[in-house]
């Protein structure tokens, strides 16, 4: 009986260690990312529970902050510290720069067999690619020059989507005498450089834009037309409450969802928040082009770098990576998250109305060469311009820059950064 019970126990102990190794064994992620509000973090969950599926864990590691500068200010330590996470999520021209100090893992092994080159556009291999190699794989495609309104507001105004500059101002003047918050809006730099983006685009067109913010022509920066630009950020200044310094851009989304304010001039994340608060659009708030912009589209693209421990990518990496380009979550991702897949070979079908028109739009933009990096989100040029330029369209948005000064101070911070 005693030599029955220690077989038991032995067994027990057994498969005890055995579970323990195999858990040691197990496949995971640890990942660091901005994705914090309602609607991003609904996006994520698909890709954290489509992984589960596969027996990969998931190890959250979320820093606050909407333009991602709080996450790389984490991800330098950590990488200093010689401990890097597994993934991390990333923007633009910020790639580039890691793939020169050589930390990123190579993701030819799924680029290929994924189709990658033939499916993603060549606008993303600027910023997914290193000496011809694929080091990111882009989540989706996010474009800023959208306006969101809530439509009860806009209803009561009486109003018609505007179809050029004069007439947004002539619905803002409505709104605000109407006792209603025109704009809502966060006193962030990365915020204001996003109203930026597209008055720089409607202003200018889209040729305008490519030479000033993409280009960095010296004379496009400090011309007539950026006067303009400047000029109409003032105006639009006019029309944000007292209270808008420092608040965050899901608070901003919140306060259109919840009828405080008449609309807002952010990227497409904020339709996420709309889905998130069980909005439908067309019923609850409504989607256009920043007015004069429609048929050109300023985009940025969420990516995923993975970090090297070793020669060849772990279990975990290699699954993440396949899973963010495989089209059901692609198209189940973006669903949530008010974005439009990375590769153009993802069906519509399961889109609202606003989806489907993002989606037909880029592949508009794409054919016509109107797909323009954004730059408030670090895709038209490298971060040391992106901040000098940040510097002064903050400023000038605050007053404590003059208009007529603004051209000039926005030239020589370029010229500056270079």
């Amino acid at each position: 009986m005693r030599r029955s019970k220690l077989l038991l126990v032995g067994a027990g102990m057994g498969a005890l260690l055995a579970l323990g190794v195999a858990r040691a064994q197990q496949a995971s992620v640890e990942v660091i990312h901005w994705w914090t509000s309602g609607g991003e973090a609904a996006g994520l969950n698909v890709l954290k529970q489509m992984l589960q599926t596969q027996g990969v864990a998931w190890k959250d590691a979320p820093v606050a902050g909407g333009g991602g500068a709080a996450a790389m200010t984490t991800l330098r330590a950590r990488i200093t510290a010689g401990s890097p996470p597994d993934a991390s999520q990333m923007l633009g021209y910020a790639i580039q720069d890691w793939a020169e100090q050589g930390v990123l893992a190579d993701l030819g092994p799924l680029a290929g067999p994924g189709g990658w080159d033939a499916a993603i556009p060549k606008p993303l291999w600027k910023f997914s690619k290193y000496e011809n190699k694929w080091i990111a794989a882009p989540v989706n495609f996010h474009s800023t020059n959208w306006i969101w309104v809530n439509k009860a507001n806009f209803e009561k105004l009486g109003a018609q989507p505007p179809a050029n500059f004069d007439e947004l101002v002539a619905l803002l003047d409505k709104a605000k005498a109407a006792g209603m918050i025109p704009i809502a809006h966060g006193g962030q730099a990365w915020q204001d450089a996003t109203i930026f983006d597209s008055v720089v685009l409607t202003t200018g067109g889209p040729d305008f834009y490519k030479k000033s913010m993409i280009d960095l022509d010296p004379a496009a920066l400090a011309s007539p037309t950026m006067h303009q630009v400047f000029a109409r950020m003032a105006k639009l200044r006019s029309y944000v409450d007292p209270n808008f310094s420092g608040r965050d851009w899901n608070l901003a989304t919140a306060m259109v969802i919840k009828g405080d304010a008449l609309l807002q001039i952010m990227g497409d994340w904020a339709k996420g928040e709309f889905i998130n608060a069980k909005q439908q659009p067309g019923a609850d708030f409504l989607c256009f082009r920043f007015p004069g912009t429609q048929g050109d589209v300023t985009f940025n693209t969420d990516q995923f770098v993975f970090f090297k421990h070793g020669a060849a990518l772990t279990p975990g990496q290699q699954k993440m990576a396949a899973d963010i380009e495989d089209k059901q979550f692609q198209s189940a991702f973006n669903v949530l998250k008010g974005s439009v897949p990375a590769r153009v070979d993802v069906p519509d079908t399961a889109f609202d109305a606003c989806g489907k028109k993002a989606m037909a739009d880029l592949k508009a933009a794409y054919a016509k060469g109107t797909l323009l990096g954004s730059m408030a989100h670090g895709h038209a040029n490298p971060p040391a311009v992106q901040n000098a330029m940040y510097d002064v369209i903050t400023r000038q948005f605050n007053g404590q820059l003059s208009t007529d000064d603004a051209p000039k101070a926005l030239a020589q911070a370029v010229a500056s950064a270079k």
